[in-house]
């Protein structure tokens, strides 16, 4: 037989318990809050080709070839389901304006999905270039660092993703990211952000973005290659990362980068 505790608040005290208990361990024993899929169970998320440890993806961006037209921004909008609301975006290009003075004015209406238009004096202005913007996927990520639950995490095949199931939407990545590329998605209320279109590069696809740039701007591609577009990209160019000081380890590599850009 088994004895049951008369005193009612005894026994809420150890369900508490219990509750934050299993709460902590998830934080402290490795890998009890990570995801079956992250952890050998490969078939069941990537299919029986295709093996994550093989692979280890990035993006190029030559910023002298961006043209700001503002294709990739809407692509990602339409691919991804982003909100058409002008404060969500998963990419976004920033317009850099340098006068003659040494003045820098920086401006990204509607994330630059509109294009820009041409309201500059040109006889003030020295310089003026687009700098399209995404997630670093980096390889030490602060954002995975801080999530409470375990719910943004970084894939054997380097891509940064976040696991709605998990999310509880305390913000904590959002303000850890260094590069301001989180938002809490207004429908899921989880933390969102860019995913290199995750779901399309396991089928062999390129991210949206990069798909539909008419000047080839970005360059995606698997770093473990030696003769890929990006391992080229990388080879051939002067690259540069946003706040290396950081030591986040950026995998989205900047060529022709003016030491303005931030």
């Amino acid at each position: 037989m088994i004895k049951k505790d008369k005193d009612p608040v005894k026994r809420d005290r150890r369900e508490f318990c219990k509750i934050i208990l299993g709460g902590i361990s998830l934080l402290i024993i490795p890998g009890t809050a990570g995801h079956s899929k992250d952890q050998g169970d490969y078939k069941a998320w990537y299919g029986e080709q295709y093996n994550p440890k093989d692979h280890r993806y990035g993006m190029g961006i030559n910023v002298d070839r961006c043209i700001g037209c503002g294709r990739c921004i809407d692509a990602c909008k339409r691919e991804n389901n982003v909100s058409d609301d002008p404060f969500y975006f998963k990419t976004w290009i920033e317009r850099y304006s340098i006068a003659r003075n040494g003045e820098v004015t920086v401006d990204s209406p509607n994330g630059g999905r509109d294009g820009f238009k041409n309201d500059l004096q040109e006889k003030n202005v020295l310089r003026t270039f687009f700098v399209p913007k995404i997630c670093n996927h980096c390889e030490n990520p602060p954002c995975v660092q801080v999530c409470p639950v375990g719910a943004t995490y970084k894939t054997a095949d380097g891509v940064i993703l976040v696991d709605e199931r998990y999310c509880i939407g305390c913000r904590y990545c959002i303000q850890a990211c260094p590069y301001g590329m989180r938002f809490l998605n207004p429908k899921t209320k989880t933390a969102d952000k860019c995913t290199f279109c995750y779901h399309r590069i396991l089928k062999g696809l390129a991210p949206a973005c990069v798909e539909v740039c008419p000047t080839e701007a970005r360059v995606f591609g698997d770093l473990s290659k030696v003769a890929s577009p990006l391992s080229r990209f990388v080879r051939m160019n002067k690259i540069m990362v946003l706040k290396p000081q950081l030591n986040t380890e950026p995998k989205v590599f900047y060529a022709n980068l003016d030491m303005e850009v931030k």
